[in-house]
């Protein structure tokens, strides 16, 4: 899918430029980009989004970092918005290995960050994205200034990550693989009434992202697969692994909810504190999805935002 879907609660930022660059055989990136709204531009951020979210549904961040200088680059994930979808049904969230991601994102960097956009580059991930961000920090150490992670996945809330591998790394060898995990289904989780979800305590925004998929219904992706919970896993310890903070040189600063349901933040905190460059600030009451979240919230992140990307603590 190439192209931005433009709705009146959602519009499309000025002079954005949206294109597809083909990742491997089969597979395109749908990828989308924009100046810097003031000068002096202070550089480019590339967003990298979490697991079932599109590039459109980061409009209004966009429009945050224009303003504070900086150009912006993101691409929505493979398998997922705009990129092309793994499995024949296109609701299913998939990944073969999040080493795939990386390949993609590193990608990104060669093919359409480096050459177009200005320097210096600083990452903003979520979630998933924050986990690609950091499997991936060796292989850009010398493109990336510093890293702000929100809610990153390290691990999820409430699941122990070795025994979860083994039992979905059973359920692939059977062939279980590309079936949902337990629980999930084809609605995308934007769709759910607002009370029923666990990632933001503004209804508006809520509703901006479920107008975004009632209008383009295409970009919308349900649940994970077991092999997506395995792959998830199996980043996990890498993670875990002692040596894994020597493979991130560059400075990372985590930004955590407080009220996160999603993903164990006791796991990102103490991964923070192994990097040799790593910090990491909690906000009180946010939930999940922190740059959706009310105003109040997303206030609090900003302010550690710009201190991070200007060099301070």
């Amino acid at each position: 899918m190439a192209g931005l879907t433009d709705i009146l609660l959602n519009p499309v930022p000025k002079q954005a430029t949206c294109d597809i660059i083909p990742v491997q055989e089969g597979v395109d990136i749908r990828y989308a980009r924009w100046p810097a709204s003031r000068s002096p531009v202070r550089g480019t951020v590339v967003i990298v989004p979490g697991r079932a979210e599109f590039i459109e549904k980061y409009f209004e961040t966009v429009g945050d970092l224009r303003r504070r200088g900086f150009a912006v680059v993101i691409f929505d994930l493979r398998g997922q918005g705009g990129s092309s979808r793994l499995l024949r049904d296109s609701r299913k969230g998939h990944v073969r290995d999040f080493s795939d991601y990386v390949n993609d994102f590193e990608l990104m960097m060669g093919a359409v960050i480096l050459p177009d956009c200005p320097p210096p580059y600083f990452v903003l991930a979520h979630s998933t994205g924050s986990a690609i961000a950091l499997l991936g920090a060796w292989r850009v150490r010398t493109q990336i200034e510093r890293m702000v992670l929100v809610a990153p996945l390290i691990a999820l809330r409430g699941m122990a990550p070795r025994p979860l591998e083994r039992m979905t790394g059973t359920l692939c060898h059977l062939g279980l693989g590309e079936t949902f995990a337990p629980g999930a289904g084809a609605t995308a989780p934007q769709t759910q009434p607002f009370p029923k979800n666990r990632v933001t305590s503004d209804p508006k925004r809520y509703a901006r992202t479920s107008a975004i998929i009632d209008a383009e219904p295409s970009l919308a992706v349900g649940g994970p697969t077991i092999g997506w919970i395995n792959a998830a896993m199996r980043a996990a310890r890498q993670m875990e692994d002692p040596d894994f903070p020597a493979s991130v040189p560059i400075p990372v600063l985590m930004v955590l909810a407080g009220s996160d349901s999603v993903i164990d933040t006791s796991a990102a905190e103490r991964l923070s504190i192994r990097l040799k460059t790593g910090a990491h600030v909690r906000i009180p009451g946010a939930r999940h999805e922190i740059l959706m979240e009310r105003d109040k919230f997303r206030d609090q992140f900003w302010v550690a935002f710009d201190a991070f990307v200007q060099g301070r603590a």
